[in-house]
């Protein structure tokens, strides 16, 4: 009984000692926050959508209007996406749209079905002064939503340039999330733990740090940008909603009218078996459907990005 006893006092001062460090980490995070918030103010214009304040960042002074839609997870999708729009930005005008709880965008409370986050990106892209047709460019799960908005208004899509993008049969392979793990990654995130990381592993994590494509001050921006929105309330609810959102495009026709042309990474395929076939077979049910496979990872737009602009420039060339 003595031994268990000292055990038992030895796990209660443990957990004290945690505690403690978790809230000191926790008062420190939330006022570099502060800091971080001056210093690096969002580069776009903030709209507010349904009570809630919406990042979207413009450039570009083209006839079409790329939109580029973040994947699950993705803490600053305006920066995530420079190595490709800034390819594209001579020929196009660029909006990256920043859901709740990405980026700069506040986090929220509203539900994450496909209705609402398309009708939020819909009033967001208004009230910054966008005007469609759109050229859609989802990354990851957003490819829900691509495919949603052009089903419920295909005129304001003139296509889709998917990049890894889920389709329906996609998310039936995917293997179900450890939401245990995802909402202590959420508590951890909190509290600003991400901060201590060493620096040698902070490429493996965010592997634009090492980018070129990036600047000095982009770097600094999407660090502090990510100790902000890593695994957000919103972020954990669309998991929640992805099997619904996938049937609610099943259960519209496939806009076959709208053009695709989807990459998709060999990497995406070696971790889900099957992926590949779930992208290409959707295409196939469109009157103009193609598709490259690209040996790299999930994020086919940064290491890709030469590649994928030269494409996509060629392929609404077509279009014209």
């Amino acid at each position: 009984m003595g031994i268990l006893k000292t055990l038992g006092m030895l796990t209660l001062v443990a957990l004290a000692v945690v505690a403690v460090l978790l809230t000191a980490s926790t008062i420190h995070h939330t006022k570099q926050l502060g800091t971080e918030a001056k210093e690096f103010p969002p580069p776009g214009t903030m709209v507010e959508v349904n009570g809630n304040t919406l990042h979207v960042y413009t450039e570009g002074d083209g006839d079409t209007t790329l939109v580029f839609l973040a994947g699950h997870g993705t803490s600053n999708p305006t920066l995530d996406f420079k190595p490709l729009w800034g390819r594209l930005v001579d020929e196009y005008r660029i909006a990256v749209v920043e859901r709740s709880g990405y980026g700069w965008s506040e986090t929220s409370k509203s539900p994450r079905d496909l209705d609402t986050m398309l009708e939020e990106t819909r009033r967001a892209l208004e009230l910054s002064g966008e005007q469609g047709p759109y050229v859609l460019f989802p990354h990851s799960m957003s490819g829900l939503e691509a495919i949603y908005w052009a089903q419920k208004h295909p005129d304001e899509v003139r296509a889709i340039i998917g990049l890894d993008p889920c389709t329906p049969g996609a998310v039936d392979i995917l293997a179900e999330p450890n939401k245990v793990q995802l909402y202590v990654m959420y508590l951890v995130s909190r509290a600003g733990v991400a901060r201590y990381m060493p620096e040698s592993d902070v490429g493996g994590i965010l592997p634009l740090i090492e980018s070129n494509d990036l600047t000095e001050e982009d770097k600094q921006r999407y660090l502090a940008v990510f100790y902000k929105s890593a695994f957000t309330e919103d972020m954990l609810r669309e998991v929640e909603y992805l099997k619904a959102n996938a049937k609610a495009v099943t259960d519209n026709a496939a806009p076959i009218r709208t053009p695709m042309y989807f990459f998709i990474s060999d990497g995406q395929e070696a971790n889900v078996s099957g992926w590949r076939g779930a992208l290409s077979d959707y295409l196939s049910k469109l009157a103009l459907g193609k598709y490259m496979q690209l040996a790299t990872g999930h994020y086919v737009h940064h290491e890709k990005a030469d590649i994928i602009a030269e494409e996509a420039k060629a392929f609404l060339g077509d279009l014209d």
